[in-house]
């Protein structure tokens, strides 16, 4: 069989080898070492040592579709996925309105199917209208598609409420995907708690804020059997509680995002606003949390992609910022 398609001389994503790999109706055929043989193809891409992977997959996006199509959409989202090497995404459930029924979820599949350039996962809301007071429709949501659920860019302050999500989720298989911030503890701070907040006189977040909430749902993981993925950490306290957690084998993983271990609250600077991101940073160096959990599932990487409309003329650009709990 004729290959439709050959790309030449790529990189491995995993061994650095330059490799030739032929395609067809949507087959690999076969995978050689560059140059290996000399068939020809319908279509021939010439990688020129480009790395060749699996296409990504980002767990933690914000396509702010329905309802907020000044910052994102599912178009332009999906677009510059793709163009980063993502084939798929999990959208979170923070627009408005609220991704909290199973209308809204297959609405995100229709509009994914007429303007999508990836497939798109939708995370529906735990509770409607994201405000912690009653359960949304869970089962519902699932059987329209819905991946996981969450009250992202919220945390579930409520033990009691967090713990019949867990129990009512439980059925669907689906996880429980938390943002942990314990507001009585974050109060009106900025930055982490530290000697640079002192010295900037910032009212600083202390690592317990987000510590004492991955230590409690690692406990309700425990009690009711859920499963749950931990948003976007930051402190190595709340690492040590999922490496503890899983080592017990409860159904517990998490992720991080590349500027919790590249940088520390020092990067605030003089008052640099560019480094400004919602949860706690350490003052210390994030990567000595940056270890396997258990072999072989390590934390996974988000990107915990944010878009917000910026001021200025109409032909700003949208630019990147971490979510906030009014997103």
């Amino acid at each position: 069989m004729k290959p439709a398609l050959l790309i030449q001389n790529a990189r491995h994503w995993r061994t650095g080898e330059r490799i030739d790999v032929r395609i067809a109706g949507g087959t690999i055929l076969s995978v050689t070492p560059a140059g290996a043989r000399g068939e020809m193809a319908e279509h021939t891409i010439a990688a020129d040592g480009a790395m060749l992977a699996p296409g990504f997959v980002d767990v933690h996006v914000h396509l702010r579709e329905p309802g907020q199509s000044a910052k994102e959409t599912v178009e332009s989202g999906t677009r510059a996925a793709v163009a980063g090497g993502f084939t798929a995404v999990a959208t979170m459930p923070n627009t408005s309105p609220v991704v909290d029924n199973a209308a809204w979820i297959e609405w995100l599949h229709d509009r994914t199917e007429r303007d999508g350039h990836c497939r798109v996962h939708p995370i529906g809301a735990v509770t409607i209208g994201q405000k912690g007071e009653q359960l949304a429709e869970m089962l519902a949501m699932a059987k329209a598609g819905a991946v996981a659920f969450s009250d992202d860019g919220r945390p579930i302050m409520s033990a009691e409420m967090m713990r019949r999500a867990l129990e009512y989720a439980k059925p669907t298989g689906r996880p429980i995907v938390c943002h942990e911030e314990d507001l009585t503890l974050r109060g009106r701070g900025h930055m982490n708690e530290g000697p640079v907040a002192t010295r900037l006189g910032i009212r600083g977040i202390p690592a317990a804020a987000e510590t004492i909430m991955v230590h409690r749902d690692c406990d309700l993981a425990e009690l009711t059997g859920g499963r749950v993925h931990f948003a976007h950490l930051s402190c190595v306290g709340s690492f040590n509680a999922v490496r503890e957690a899983k080592g017990k084998g409860l159904p517990v993983t998490a992720e991080t995002c590349p500027h919790y271990w590249m940088l520390t609250d020092e990067a605030v600077g003089e008052y640099d606003t560019n480094a400004r991101r919602r949860s706690p940073r350490s003052s210390t160096a994030p990567s000595t949390a940056w270890r396997p959990t258990t072999r072989p599932t390590p934390p996974t990487r988000s990107d915990s992609r944010s878009t917000w409309r910026c001021s200025g003329s109409s032909g700003s650009r949208p630019r990147s910022r971490s979510p906030s709990p009014d997103s």
